[in-house]
């Protein structure tokens, strides 16, 4: 049997769009020179920080990737490293946390955890408005968040200053609520593509969080094309002027001479996709787990923080501690799982330093990442989550390739470990965001290596099918169809094929007209008891010729001098009618754009004759039997 919803076709209302090419362009812009100078502006703050606290006060010096401008180096040039004092790992990660829960939970509590999260929440649940001061009370306290220690990254904080500026552009313009969404949308691209030097990969990023299924917020992609790239230009510029560090570039530096020449790769690399997907369940249910458990610790908000920061520094001195006899430099490996832990990263990505890590550092450094960040995140600090997954996906990839190349030593060389390592890190966060397109140019523009955009290809899709059951951004929605933001845009045309004569029944076939020369007084005697609300005016040749409604007549009832000098045709408005062969959808919006809850109608043969009164009732009457139609047929099919 035919399936009777085949011919079932979404109906795209039209919806406001930006006026101008021209002030599209200039808003995305200036979105962007906000969101490119938020990202220096957060970048200065968190490594001066971190610079201070980690650095002089307790010793350890986290390093970075090998391509990040050193903005603290530039700024405090006399604060050298300190012999590393591991005890105090405790206390820095704790005073991070009291500060930032303080910070946090006093000026604006929707800053807490991971700011991409939030963003998303507001373009899809509140118009897309973020209060003014939420991206300055996250830039702060993310800042100190991670420059102290606590496990986090820096796209969350960065990604709300963008989407924080760019709704507070729209709001301040009086833009609609859809162009508001799509400066947000802008901004979030603009933050991450300049601070994680991949503009194109910022820009996909920006429209593809947004929902779990394969889904895209097109309309937002051009804004964040322009956002994201002035966003990159400014950043890079200001780095270079003012700090003197070419930052036009990969984040991180990957050897020369990587590429995907072996097809028996795939094989493996499907393993890796499994074992990464499997990952990103251990990391979204643990983050999430900790967080109900953060919830129902009776301590005031401001406290859990710090919390959370104590705990950070536990696990890491625990490890610290745990690889004492490994020696000095496995030690301080050890303590990457705090901060940003993108210098052990670097380190891991190059197959020279890569090649002397053992399996249980990579092992540890993997998974320990996972329970500081959910402990730092998840108690209400502020952070990203993103960083944290390139790390954990990069260790636990590199873990991997390590063991794939000792039991096929034949088809994962020893040089291949790296690839592994690099697609580890395409595949554990595509399989923890839903955002496969997006990951797989990220990962290309961060390493500099689009040599592995087939084999990213291939580990991003496996591991995107295999995790449709979870994702770290609780705020996304399944599509476009279900997000609150388009209410409307999607229509199930039950109506289709149905037209005004279907739905014009014998009750509006029997209807009262009126005389251009009625006076006011008459008409007013003569709608006095009669259930009809709009009245076709008809001229002298009995030809339409207007409609007015009660609400028309109420106008002229508190001027009684106009009792006798207006006339029905005064009242008459110019409303298009209605054809009998007119579909039933197109009369929805018809309805929708008129003041009137009766349409006149005519036939085609003679269309000056009105022969009916369409109602909404009718209509809706219409679609109901139809609706009971379809299901009847359904239940038989």
């Amino acid at each position: 049997m035919k399936n009777p919803l085949e011919h079932l076709l979404p109906l795209h209302l039209e919806r406001p769009h930006l006026t101008s090419v021209g002030r599209g362009i200039a808003l995305a812009a200036l979105v962007g020179v906000v969101a490119g100078l938020g990202a220096v502006v957060f970048d200065m703050i968190s490594q001066t920080v971190a610079k201070v606290a980690l650095e002089w006060l307790a010793g350890y010096d986290q390093k970075g990737p090998a391509h990040e401008s050193d903005i603290a180096g530039a700024i405090l040039p006399g604060f050298d490293v300190r012999p590393l004092v591991p005890w105090l790992l405790l206390i820095v990660p704790t005073v991070g946390g009291l500060v930032s829960g303080w910070l946090v939970f006093t000026f604006a509590p929707e800053a807490e955890g991971h700011g991409t999260d939030a963003a998303i929440d507001s373009y899809h649940n509140k118009r897309g408005v973020i209060r003014a001061r939420v991206p300055l009370v996250k830039m702060i306290a993310s800042a100190i968040t991670l420059g102290t220690g606590g496990s986090g990254g820096r796209e969350g904080p960065i990604a709300q200053i963008g989407a924080g500026f760019g709704s507070f552009l729209a709001t301040k313009l009086k833009l609609t609520d859809h162009e508001r969404r799509v400066l947000l949308a802008a901004g979030i691209g603009a933050g991450i593509g300049s601070i994680f030097h991949a503009p194109l990969a910022g820009a996909i990023f920006a429209i593809e969080v947004l929902y779990r299924d394969p889904d895209f917020e097109a309309e937002a992609l051009i804004p964040a094309f322009i956002a994201t790239t002035v966003a990159y230009c400014v950043f890079g510029l200001v780095n270079t002027i003012a700090f003197g560090h070419d930052v036009f570039g990969p984040l991180f530096a990957v050897a020369e001479g990587i590429r995907f020449d072996d097809p028996l790769l795939l094989l493996p690399l499907a393993g890796l996709a499994i074992a990464m997907t499997v990952a990103s369940l251990i990391y979204t249910k643990g983050f999430y787990g900790v967080h109900a458990l953060f919830a129902q610790l009776k301590l005031p908000r401001i406290l859990k923080p710090a919390l959370g920061g104590l705990l950070t520094g536990a696990i890491a001195l625990a490890i610290f501690f745990a690889f004492t006899g490994s020696g000095a430099e496995t030690q301080k490996d050890g303590l990457s799982v705090l901060s940003y832990g993108y210098g052990f990263l670097q380190k891991v990505i190059n197959p020279a330093t890569g090649a002397t890590l053992s399996i249980a550092l990579l092992l540890v450094v993997g998974f320990g990442k996972i329970l500081t960040t959910s402990l730092t995140i998840s108690s209400g600090g502020s952070g990203g989550v993103f960083g944290p997954s390139m790390v954990i996906g990069g260790c636990l990839g590199a873990v991997v390739g390590l063991t794939m190349n000792k039991l096929m030593p034949g088809v994962v060389g020893a040089d291949d470990v790296v690839i592994f390592t690099i697609l580890g890190m395409a595949a554990f966060f595509s399989a923890t965001a839903n955002t496969p397109v997006s990951t797989l140019i990220m990962v290309s523009e961060l390493t500099g290596s689009y040599s592995l955009l087939m084999p990213a290809m291939w580990v991003c899709a496996l591991a995107y099918l295999l995790s449709r059951g979870w994702s770290i951004y609780d705020k996304q929605v399944p599509s476009r169809l279900e997000s609150p933001a388009h209410r409307g845009d999607f229509i199930i045309d039950i109506l289709a094929g149905l037209t005004v004569s279907d739905a014009l029944t014998e009750a509006s076939r029997k209807f009262t007209t009126v005389p251009p020369g009625m006076s006011l007084r008459e008409v007013v005697r003569m709608i006095t008891g009669n259930k009809q609300i709009a009245f076709p005016v008809l001229d002298a040749n009995h030809e339409y010729d207007g409609l007015f409604s009660l609400n028309d007549v109420r106008q002229f009832l508190y001027e009684s001098d106009l009792a006798d000098l207006a006339v029905a045709q005064d009242l008459a408005n110019k409303v298009e009618p209605l054809m009998l062969t007119t579909d039933l959808s197109e009369v929805i919006g018809r309805f929708g754009q008129s003041a009137y809850d009766e349409l006149p109608v005519v036939d085609a043969s003679e269309p000056g004759k009105v022969i009916g009164m369409l109602r909404r009732v009718d209509v809706i009457g219409a679609y109901n039997a139809q609706l009971i139609e379809k299901r009847a047929e359904m239940a038989e099919g």
